[in-house]
């Protein structure tokens, strides 16, 4: 089985794409430029690598003519952030694939009521990222429902893993913060620290990926969460990491409003829609239909990437 990645050198292709080889499958992994997984793995040698420019291949119109050249079993898209896009892909792919994978996001559902949240729960995204990927959303659903396309959406969290920073206990991407905390330096928080934010580990999404492939009759139809078991609270993200450096959190707190005056405007603009969502989803679906098992917990994979920003010195206990 061929299995074409769009974006296969990123975070989750990293990953992915090993798992895809251990499976016997032919992968082609395509992207922008020739460059270097995340991670090294021996085996990412058997995968060919296929260079594209996405942008200028769909200003040509010829983006999904190209990829159905590949003469793909399946497509996994892991790099599609627009309805457009997506639909000169799918139009493309009609009648020439076994099943197609997009990536999505949990954003797509903007602030939560229940929680965890399911779903089956009303779309109701705010902002260009999350209603793009909720529009592109509905359109693959539809298509998989009503007219036979083989889609699945998979929704991940925050994605973290070694070779890139983690979304931070202040709701933001600087490292600085874990500095602050390893040092045991007080961190200020917004409001009470108490909204929340849900990891997962690159590799855990590529697992999700995995078992939607291999789990066909179960996903073709569908979108899943592929998020940790559990979401973290800011504050309690924050103590968690200062005891992983042998102290308690030296934390303050202040209203949003002024909060963000002491941070940086892109620091707080990250915060702000970061915490405005505060995610908290269920994987019970993706665990009953997908038989989806991930290995990390949310700190368990901070973990990971916080032990590589140190041996990087860009987090200096």
């Amino acid at each position: 089985m061929r299995v074409v990645v769009i974006g296969g050198t990123g975070h989750i292709g990293t990953f992915l794409v090993p798992r895809l080889l251990a499976l016997g499958c032919d992968v082609v992994s395509v992207s922008r430029q020739q460059r270097e997984p995340y991670q090294h793995f021996p085996s990412w040698k058997a995968a060919r690598q296929v260079n594209i420019d996405r942008s200028a291949a769909e200003a040509a119109g010829e983006f999904g003519q190209v990829i159905v050249a590949l003469k793909p079993d399946v497509v996994i898209d892991l790099i599609c952030f627009t309805p457009e896009s997506s639909r000169q892909l799918t139009e493309a792919l009609r009648g020439q694939i076994q099943h197609f994978l997009h990536c999505g996001t949990i954003w797509v559902h903007g602030h939560s009521t229940e929680v965890p949240t399911q779903e089956s729960v009303a779309r109701r995204p705010f902002g260009a990222y999350g209603t793009a990927k909720a529009a592109i959303e509905q359109d693959l659903l539809h298509a998989a429902r009503q007219q036979n396309f083989p889609a699945t959406v998979l929704h991940p969290g925050h994605i973290v893993g070694p070779g890139w920073v983690p979304l931070n206990p202040a709701g933001h991407f600087n490292p600085e913060v874990f500095t602050a905390l390893a040092r045991g330096e007080e961190l200020s928080l917004p409001n009470l620290g108490l909204e929340t934010v849900h990891h997962v580990h690159a590799d855990d999404v590529a697992q999700g990926f995995e078992r939607a492939l291999t789990h066909w009759n179960s996903a073709v139809g569908e979108a899943f969460h592929l998020v940790s078991p559990a979401a973290l609270t800011l504050r309690g993200y924050a103590e968690a990491v200062s005891r992983w450096f042998g102290h308690e959190a030296n934390l303050s707190f202040l209203p949003f409003a002024a909060w963000r005056a002491g941070v940086a405007e892109k620091d707080a603009q990250a915060t702000w829609e970061h915490i405005s969502r505060s995610p908290n989803c269920s994987i019970g679906k993706a665990r009953q239909a997908l038989e989806y098992a991930p290995r990390y917990s949310s700190l368990e994979a901070v973990q990971t990437s916080l032990a590589a920003l140190i041996a990087q010195g860009v987090v200096t206990p």
